[in-house]
């Protein structure tokens, strides 16, 4: 067993000798020293050879034959597996090993050909208008600590899966929560907990469509739902809108739609609330095309000036809308929570896909959550984000007065957590070299243009748009943005930023 000596270079001592030796002799049976059929060296002279116990030997040939690498019988010598398939030798450069196109379902197809925008980038800036981001230090830190100790050390019988559809307290919780604080009267059987609205879109877009079907989709409107639904072979019927919302007027006759998806209190991204008349036109169109509506409520809690608006759902008489709820923007969205109201006949086929899926939502979360609104520690704490965020929305407002072109233009501010500003003297190709400027002064925008489904049928018709989130920021952070982004602007204004348009 000299190669054995060899190939170890020094000795190995006792510690991590068993994983040095198990590599040692994978190594040599991939690679032929240890030929199949072979004998392996005894535990004893192997032991001696390399200073290490017997014990340590031993444990390693039995792991070897565990894996089908040794034969081994009592009273007998073990021998190398026969016949015998080597692995790639260890330590072999990925490069080197043969590779084969993976082989994917339509769906995977699909999905890998979708094109998405990255993640913010890793390297933070100092004022970051992130749409979807909230402040850490809003979150109830206490009252969730001391909830969540409650609920770690109440004793349980016995820990086991739980109900696919969610946590009975929680859903229970949050039929009392809606119909107080979105008008929403249901039952708490209609509920279905999941992990964050995007698993509640997906779940729509897999239990409802088909390849070949088609959808009503907002044009501009929440870029991951629409590559949900798209991701399924269905057909985007991109629908426009204006100041009020979806233009219910331009809704599809006669093609085969099986849903719409919509965010009627403050449509994403432009913010317009759907008025009542619109509300009862798509009611109508769904009822007459035996279509499904799905509601997003994403940041229906966050009104400025007036109550929020009540759902879409609560005026539905004809079990048409499915409601997503979600606490991303009220609490975190590292949380991942939020939740499904159905119409009763849908509950068993989402109830049955969510088991399908991940069995359940985090049930410690869910019951810490349920205390908090049972509480009322949950309503206290998103009336304090309110009045926080509104707060922090007139300081983004007098910073776009203060500090940006005269013509500056905003929208959506009536509710949420972001505004949508317009920039006439701008064109739509000028938003990555205007994005990628700001970042480099420490200021992150968004361009507001891959949240149309038609980008190029609109940029003849509209200037450059930003999408400007505010809920993470302070108040003095947002003015001291404003301030460099308004000098960021006139520079690309006066063309001073001309070559980095072109490379964008």
């Amino acid at each position: 067993m000299g190669q054995s000596r060899q190939s170890t270079g020094n000795r190995p001592g006792a510690t991590g000798a068993g994983r040095r030796i198990y590599d040692l002799l994978r190594a040599q049976i991939a690679d032929g020293t240890l030929p199949p059929g072979a004998r392996a060296p005894s535990t004893r002279a192997l032991a001696s050879e390399l200073g290490v116990s017997r014990t340590t030997v031993t444990a390693t040939y039995e792991q070897l034959a565990a894996e089908g690498f040794l034969v081994t019988s009592l009273g007998r010598a073990a021998r190398i597996a026969s016949p015998l398939v080597a692995p790639a030798p260890i330590g072999l450069p990925a490069g080197r090993r043969a590779k084969s196109a993976p082989t994917l379902s339509e769906f995977g197809r699909r999905v890998a050909g979708i094109g998405m925008p990255g993640l913010p980038q890793a390297e933070p800036v100092r004022f970051d208008f992130l749409y979807g981001a909230v402040a850490s230090r809003d979150f109830p830190t206490l009252a969730w600590r001391r909830a969540y100790q409650a609920e770690l050390l109440r004793q349980q019988n016995s820990l086991y899966y739980a109900l696919p559809e969610g946590d009975a307290s929680l859903r229970r919780a949050l039929q009392g929560y809606l119909r107080r604080a979105r008008g929403l009267a249901c039952e708490a059987g209609q509920i279905v907990v999941v992990h964050g609205s995007q698993q509640a879109i997906d779940l729509c877009a897999r239990l409802l469509l088909d390849a070949g079907d088609a959808f009503v989709f907002e044009d501009p409107g929440y870029l991951m739902a629409r590559r949900c639904f798209e991701a399924t072979g269905a057909r985007c019927l991109a629908t426009p809108v204006d100041g009020h919302g979806l233009d219910t007027a331009s809704l599809p006759q006669g093609d085969r739609v099986r849903l719409a998806y919509v965010t009627p209190s403050h449509q994403f991204p432009l913010g317009g609330v759907l008025p009542i008349g619109r509300r009862l036109d798509l009611l109508q169109w769904a009822q007459r095309h035996h279509a499904w509506i799905i509601e997003d409520d994403y940041d229906g809690e966050f009104r400025y000036g007036q109550r929020p608006i009540d759902t879409l759902q609560s005026i539905d008489t004809d079990g048409r809308v499915i409601y997503i709820g979600t606490f991303s923007k009220a609490l975190s969205p590292q949380l991942r929570l939020g939740y499904l109201v159905l119409p009763s006949e849908l509950v068993p086929v989402f109830r049955q896909a969510k088991r399908l899926a991940d069995r359940h939502a985090p049930v410690l979360e869910q019951r810490v959550l349920a205390s908090l609104i049972e509480s009322g520690a949950y309503e206290r704490h998103v009336r304090r984000m309110r009045r926080e965020n509104e707060r922090r929305r007139a300081a983004l407002l007098d910073g776009i007065t203060r500090h940006l072109p005269g013509d500056a233009e905003v929208s959506g501010t009536a509710a949420g957590l972001h505004v949508v500003l317009w920039l006439p003297s701008l064109r739509p190709q000028d938003e990555p070299a205007l994005v990628a400027a700001a970042r480099s002064k420490d200021v992150g925008v968004y361009p507001i243009s891959p949240l149309f489904a038609r980008p190029q049928s609109h940029s003849q018709s509209r200037p450059a748009g930003l999408v400007l989130g505010y809920a993470s920021l302070t108040t003095e952070q947002i003015q001291q943005g404003m301030r460099t982004l308004g000098t960021v602007i006139a520079a690309l204004g006066q063309g001073e930023l001309a070559g980095e348009a072109s490379f964008h």
